[in-house]
């Protein structure tokens, strides 16, 4: 296309990838996640467990390494065009399925169709709303249809998407398991269900072998996979264990190399034990308290400004996670890119008696007091560290007159009872960026966003200022934009943030590849063993 600006072609050896094209594959890695995946279906995934199993199994356009950069995925090369609304992706020609067949540019088209048809629900639709009209399809607005979508193959090795409006951060949207492509005539076949492995088809690196909820799932080797001699490691086990203390134990007797948590109580035992095979870095997240702001009385500010008031985040961070997490005083954390100063709480300086004061005064304000407490329902799902972190809380509110009620379940249960409607007062929330951009974050506020708005919370100038965002080019003016609306989150607080989050994995010495990186993202096909 005439004006193209040509931004990559091949990367090659420098995706620092696990080994070279002669490698033969090595053992079995044992890792943990921290709950059963709900699904290993793109369309139906939520949460960072179900991440990195997608990213096993399946490979977009583009992909993170294990630094967390992007780099060619499928697409070995790209364009965009002078104004950037055209964007086309030359797909690798050894680009195959897990049952032989080649991965084609209408297999793309497919997939992103089926991601923003609005009969799908996808909670992670959203994420593709920069694509031509998608938000308009899966709004299902009148006289657009999927098939208007502005995606198209050009050709069985090029895939052209049009945008609404320039998107800087594109590849990174494309990155994510929103974008993933999944085998067309297998992808919706009826009666299928996550357990029933036999007719699995995938593009990434590992196959699906064995999918046993609760005990384990197995990964094998694709072997045909594009780059199939880079992956070293042969088989991935993958074991949901909620309880970061349990996978802890099993770390130190020999039956993991990778796990994703720590308990919080153990960290000065296992460093002094492990060294430097506890590793902790930082993250792109921030762990919540999300309201039900769409009853009442979480639908009072001043009530929901009490509850945050009361709660003490430099105990929490220091004496229940050890240090190993920051105070969060805005929705958005450290190190986000694309943006400036961050939107915090104006009573982050006070002292914590001015807080509880402030705090007694607005819950009376909202009608409650001695002989009168506010009983509310808390739920969170179970692991070690949430349970001290939600004890410690519900005690510091009990000083402003709250009666806590607590509801423990499993994560895939918990996760599953707020994306479908189910009523709650209060619900433990964790959102880890899937981009370093501010909109990672405020996209949850908005109140189309059915998927994760799980509050229901909803503001007719919060969701201006974010489709004027969507709209302005100038990364500059754009911040200064999402800036007000970060502002108006803090100020009104349907969601309380409470802690940002750290990377915190046991990484055996045995291990080779890992690397710390924001996003989280660790990826089996750049581990290898040690000699």
């Amino acid at each position: 296309m005439p004006g193209m600006r040509k931004l990559a072609l091949v990367f090659a050896a420098t995706l620092a990838l696990a080994g070279t094209g002669t490698a033969l594959a090595q053992g079995v890695l044992h890792r943990s996640h921290d709950g059963d995946p709900a699904s290993l279906d793109p369309l139906r995934t939520t949460s960072v467990a179900e991440a990195h199993l997608l990213r096993d199994l399946y490979e977009g356009l583009v992909i993170h390494t294990m630094t967390g950069e992007i780099a060619p995925g499928v697409a070995e090369s790209w364009t965009t065009s002078d104004d950037g609304l055209v964007w086309r992706f030359r797909l690798r020609p050894q680009a195959r399925w897990s049952n032989g067949e080649p991965v084609t540019a209408s297999d793309f088209v497919f997939s992103l169709r089926r991601m923003l048809d609005p009969r799908s629900g996808a909670p992670y639709a959203p994420l593709l709303y920069p694509i031509l009209n998608a938000e308009r399809i899966y709004k299902a607005a009148e006289g657009v249809r999927v098939e208007d979508l502005g995606v198209s193959a050009a050709a069985p090795d090029l895939l052209e998407i049009r945008l609404e409006r320039p998107t800087p951060h594109l590849l990174e949207l494309l990155a994510h398991q929103a974008a993933l492509p999944v085998h067309p005539a297998t992808a919706d076949r009826p009666g299928r269900v996550a357990a029933q492995v036999a007719d699995w088809v995938s593009n990434g690196p590992y196959v699906l072998k064995e999918f046993v909820p609760s005990s384990h799932i197995r990964l094998d080797r694709n072997p045909s996979f594009h780059a199939a001699a880079d992956v070293r490691i042969e088989t991935v086990m993958s074991y949901p264990i909620a309880d970061a203390a349990v996978a802890a134990r099993r770390f130190l007797a020999g039956e993991l190399h990778l796990t994703t948590d720590i308990p919080t109580d153990q960290i000065a035992a296992l460093r002094g034990r492990l060294g430097t095979q506890l590793r902790i870095s930082p993250a792109l997240g921030t762990y919540f308290l999300v309201l039900n702001t769409a009853k009442a009385p979480f639908s009072d500010a001043r009530l929901r400004r009490a509850l945050s008031l009361a709660i003490d985040r430099e105990f929490i961070a220091e004496r229940v996670w050890a240090g190993t997490m920051l105070p969060a005083y805005g929705v958005i954390p450290p190190h986000i890119g694309n943006y400036g100063e961050r939107a915090e709480f104006d009573f982050k300086a006070a002292s914590p008696l001015e807080r509880e004061d402030e705090a007694k005064r607005l819950m009376a304000a909202a009608g409650y007091g001695p002989g009168l407490p506010l009983r509310l329902e808390l739920r969170y799902n179970r692991n070690d560290n949430n349970r001290r972190t939600i004890a410690a809380i519900a005690e510091q509110w009990a000083a402003i007159g709250v009666e806590t009620s607590l509801i423990e379940t499993d994560s895939a249960a918990h996760f599953a009872h707020l994306r479908e409607g189910g009523d709650f007062d209060v619900a433990r929330y964790g959102w880890i960026g899937d981009y370093s951009d501010p909109q990672s974050f405020l996209f949850l506020f908005r109140s189309d966003n059915t998927g994760f708005n799980v509050g229901r919370y909803a503001d007719p100038q919060f969701d201006a200022l974010m489709t004027l965002a969507a709209g302005e080019a100038d990364l500059a003016r754009r911040a200064a934009i999402l800036r007000e609306a970060d502002s108006l989150i803090v100020r009104e607080q349907p969601w309380i943030p409470v802690l940002h989050y750290s990377h915190r994995n046991l990484v055996s010495s045995r291990l080779a590849g890992f690397a710390p990186n924001p996003l989280g993202v660790i990826p089996s096909r750049f581990l290898s063993f040690r000699p």
